[in-house]
Parts: structure tokens; C-alpha cells; sequence
């Protein structure tokens, strides 16, 4: 076998750069196009002035705060002994220092500041409000929601992690649960199974412990009785304030045929009940004089109810639900009815609406066309949510710097900060508030230095448990600016 020399190599390398070197030298800035299919190969120009990746100072962000120091048989019938003292704050202070301001038009900050005089009065009325938290991926498993929550029970109270699905797929360090094999979940986002009804409440998704059928009173003698349950408990992995509650109700709709609950609390019957057969929105409300034990909800019948999900909370103050919706751009609030939504926003007594979506749109849009068909689509989310929740204020957070690799140069998506522009106007036309969550990143080519300072993943997408803590503390602070204004303490 002829033995390969060093010489060998280095000619091998010569007459590859000499076949090469004519196709640097005469190929267009774009590429060729064959067919269908695009080939790109180094330029002449990249070759002489390789391209730099970009370094974003983002020194300012860096500097931000992010610690959390301000901290027929007869039925058994729950007694509901809650005493009504859980949810007094915990004390601590709202700096602004670094705060990006929230953009909106007069109508805007006047539901705004409707929300504040509600905020700022409601640990004195003993009054209890939510805030509703929507969003794609990047506030999955309680992430940015649960760094917002313990700021604000900490300052206004509020306890426990607020609403929750009632079967959960997510990584969550906010709460504890385990169900049953049979309990399936339907959702309207993601390539999963639908509701025929489309009644999943608030959380856009709901659990059944038998599937949907399309006449249930002529098939229900024929069916055999199922059984399925559901287990809920506090996390000590969570914040501190969301670890404790005692108020807990179980949200259903949908029910057309008997339905009998038992509740356990760590092993032992606390309460039987019938749940209400009229298919409309309803909720059976547990409360306890401090945080319950293991909680298990057992269903009986032949047909399963829509199980929406759960509110875990005190007795007054604020709750914060983090309601994450993988793959969503937030369309998904047109694929639900909206009379269980309308009243479970009743029943939550939401006062905030907080819709983070437009990162899973940004890859895909092809040209400024779409962008603006975008924006005007987000309008009429916020409109439809408006409808269903009159008087909650609505605030929008954008997305975040992205990137993309381009020959090993990490760039933000071109169309992004066009994006952010539409959906600002858009926002500001429909009465609802936006908070520049790409601005106050560092703007374009930011995510770069997020990465290489640890705050966002390899992605260049989503942040980390670090990041995460800094975006939280940056709109926290967005929000207090204003309410700092408003009390004309700025």
C-alpha cells in the first residue's frame, strides 16, 4: 500500500483551493438558484473580509438586581374552614433603576391605571384579583411568571401559584401533580387532540377520563362506568409565596351525564359531592385554615366532564397564572368557546391579561407583507380577548431578540425589529399596553451576548434560568415605573 507523505497532503489541499478559487471568485452575492433549490458558496468578498460577529454591549442589563430579599348515603362535606387571613404581603420595595417604559395610547394607560387603584386597594378590601399570563415556550414551566409573582404578592399579597391545568406536561418547580393513566388531555394548540365543544376554559386546554361522544343520552345506558383521578399538592421547590395556599377549586364544564366526586386529603375522604349536569362552566371550591396536604380529586361516571384545571391561592391579594402554550403565536384564543372562558374570567376576578407571543412567527415571515398581516391579526386577538374580559387590562410583550447562524455569524432575524414596530402601533390602536421586551434586551444582535453570557441557550431563542430571572426583573420593573408614576412617587 503506497504510504501517504506529507507532501501528498499539502498538494492534495493546492489543487482543491486551485478548483475552488474560480467558483469564489465568480459566484453572486445570493447564490445560484437551480430549480426550486437555492446553493450558496463563499464569495470572493467574504473570503477577503470574513465576516465579525457583531459584540452587543448590553453592560446596562448586566447591572440589573435579580435577588428576591423583599419576600343517598350521606355525604362527607368539606367544611371550608379557611380563616380568611392568608394572603397579607410580605413587605419589601419596587426600584425601577434600568426600567424600559410601557408604550400606549390614552385609552391604554387609562385601563392601566384602572388596574392600579384596584392593586394598590386590594389588600385593604381583603379582595382577591388575577393576572393572567399567556405565552409560547419561553414562559414555560412557570419561567418569567414565577420571578413576577413572588415581586408582586410580596408587595401587594397573594398567595400560591394561581391557576393551573389540570393535567400538566410541563417541567414546573410551582406545584406538585400526578394523575391517572386514563385522564387524556386535549389542547387547541400544538398537534394534539381537540374538543369537538371547544369548552377548555381560561388554560386552552382540559382533561377528560373518557373520550367526547356525539350523542351522549342515547349511548350513556350502554356504557360502563369509568373512574379517573387527579393530584394536586404544594412544591417546596417553588417560590415562597406560591408554596403556600388554601383556597382550591377545581374549574369543570361539559358535564351531560352523572358525575360523582370524592376528595382526598392525604389519604383521607374530605369531601363528596355530585358536580352540577347542565354542560355550563362551573367550579367546586375547597378552603383550609393553611395549606393542604396530598389532594386527590376521584371522578365517577360514564362519561368524563372537561376537568379545566385548578386555582390554587389564599384568601385575598393577587394571583399570577402562568398559562403557557408551546408552538402558539396566540391564535389559539379564536379556537375556544368563549362563554366558559367569560365566565372564569369572572370567577378569577382578572384584572390583567398579559399576552407574550410573536416568537414563533418571526422565522417564517417572508416579507414585510407578512409582518403587517401579522400585526393586524394580533389586534384581533387582543380584541377577542377584550370581549371575553372587559375589565382587565391587556398588555402585550413582544419577542425577544432572536437569531439565526449565517455562516457561523449569529444575526437577528431582519424582519424582527419591523415586527416589534407593527405590533406596538397595532397594540396602541386596540387600547392595550406593550412592553418592548427586544429593547430592553439590547435591541438587534443582543441575544448573542445573552448566550455568551449564559442568559439565553444555544438556540439563541430561549433564555436560561438566569435570563430568565433578568427579563422578569426588567418587566417587573417596567410595570412598577408606571405605577410609580401614577401614585406620583416618579
Amino acid at each position: 500500500m503506497k504510504q501517504i507523505r506529507p507532501y501528498h497532503i499539502a498538494l492534495f489541499i493546492l489543487l482543491t483551493l486551485g478548483v475552488l478559487s474560480p467558483i469564489v471568485y465568480f459566484v453572486p452575492r445570493g447564490g445560484w438558484d437551480v430549480g426550486p433549490t437555492k446553493i450558496k458558496f463563499l464569495t470572493m468578498e467574504k473570503f477577503l473580509h470574513p465576516p465579525k460577529q457583531v459584540k452587543k454591549d448590553i453592560s446596562d442589563v448586566i447591572k440589573m438586581d435579580t435577588s428576591l430579599t423583599a419576600d343517598p348515603i350521606e355525604l362527607i362535606k368539606h367544611r371550608n374552614d379557611s380563616q380568611g387571613d392568608m394572603g397579607a404581603p410580605g413587605g419589601g420595595t419596587f426600584e425601577v433603576e434600568n426600567a424600559t417604559e410601557l408604550l400606549m395610547s390614552g385609552d391604554g394607560k387609562q385601563k392601566l391605571h384602572q388596574f392600579f387603584e384596584v392593586l394598590s386597594g386590594v389588600v385593604s378590601a381583603k379582595e382577591k384579583i388575577s393576572i393572567l399570563h399567556y405565552g409560547d415556550s419561553q414562559i414555560e414551566g412557570d419561567r418569567i411568571t414565577g420571578f413576577i409573582r413572588e415581586r408582586i404578592q410580596s408587595q401587594f399579597g397573594g398567595n400560591g401559584p394561581g391557576l393551573i391545568p389540570a393535567t400538566n406536561v410541563y417541567n414546573t418547580y410551582a406545584f406538585n401533580q400526578s394523575y391517572s393513566k386514563n385522564f387524556e388531555r386535549y389542547a387547541c394548540f400544538m398537534d394534539v387532540q381537540r374538543i369537538k365543544s371547544s369548552k377548555y376554559g381560561n388554560l386552552g386546554s382540559a382533561s377528560r377520563f373518557t373520550p367526547e361522544y356525539e350523542n351522549p343520552d342515547s349511548i350513556l345506558p350502554y356504557l360502563e362506568e369509568k373512574q379517573g383521578w387527579i393530584e394536586v399538592s404544594s412544591s417546596n421547590r417553588a417560590y415562597t409565596r406560591a408554596r403556600s395556599f388554601n383556597n382550591v377549586r377545581m374549574h369543570y364544564n361539559d358535564c351531560v351525564a352523572p358525575v360523582f366526586l370524592r376528595v382526598y386529603e392525604n389519604g383521607n375522604v374530605i369531601h363528596e359531592d355530585s358536580l352540577i349536569q347542565d354542560g355550563n362552566q362551573h367550579s367546586v371550591l375547597l378552603t383550609f385554615p393553611e395549606t393542604p396536604g396530598k389532594l386527590k380529586f376521584e371522578f365517577s361516571g360514564k362519561i368524563s366532564p372537561n376537568v379545566c384545571g385548578f386555582s390554587l391561592e389564599g384568601d385575598y391579594g393577587v394571583q399570577v397564572s402562568n398559562i403557557a402554550m408551546r408552538g402558539s403565536s396566540g391564535y389559539v384564543f379564536g379556537r375556544m368557546a368563549g362563554g366558559p372562558m367569560s365566565t372564569m374570567f369572572s370567577e378569577l376576578n382578572s384584572k390583567m391579561v398579559i399576552l407574550q407571543f410573536g416568537g414563533n412567527s418571526v422565522p417564517t415571515f417572508k416579507d414585510s407583507a407578512g409582518v403587517v398581516g401579522f400585526s393586524y391579526s394580533f389586534k384581533n386577538i387582543i380584541r377577542t380577548v377584550q370581549r371575553m374580559n372587559p375589565n382587565a387590562v391587556i398588555m402585550v410583550v413582544g419577542p425577544s431578540d432572536m437569531s439565526y447562524s449565517d455562516e457561523g455569524v449569529f444575526k437577528t432575524y431582519e424582519l424582527l425589529p419591523y415586527c416589534i414596530e407593527q405590533m406596538i402601533e397595532r397594540t396602541k390602536e386596540a387600547g392595550a399596553v406593550y412592553w418592548n421586551l427586544y429593547a430592553a434586551m439590547g435591541g438587534y444582535g443582543s441575544m448573542h451576548a445573552w448566550v455568551e453570557k449564559g442568559w439565553a441557550g444555544s438556540d439563541h431563542i430561549h433564555f436560561t434560568g438566569g435570563g430568565t430571572k433578568v427579563a422578569s426583573q426588567m418587566m417587573y420593573g417596567a410595570i412598577m415605573l408606571e405605577y410609580k408614576k401614577w401614585k406620583g412617587e416618579e
